[in-house]
């Protein structure tokens, strides 16, 4: 198991797009991805989860990955992040 810390860089936060986009990745791998906010964990696979996460410009969560190709489910997210969600 990996966890990793993120931030929400882009201004507008993680609303429609960014979670899509979170999902799109997440899918990717066969992992189990979840992301941790304060004491909320959701399922990184459900964009409907995501959304719900409210996450507002620099907001700070937890990545977490547990399964063969958690390395590279968890670097694939956080450049998602690091990219702003290719946003701004």
């Amino acid at each position: 198991m990996i966890e990793k810390a993120v931030t929400v860089k882009n201004r507008a936060g993680i609303h429609a797009r960014p979670a899509a986009n979170i999902v799109k990745t997440a899918n990717k791998f066969n992992c189990e991805i979840r992301i941790k906010k304060d004491n909320d964990e959701i399922n990184a696979k459900s964009i409907m989860g995501i959304i719900t996460l409210a996450a507002a410009f620099k907001t700070e969560l937890i990545l977490v990955a547990d399964g063969e190709d958690e390395q590279s489910a968890v670097d694939a997210l956080f450049n998602l992040f690091e990219n702003k969600f290719e946003e701004e």
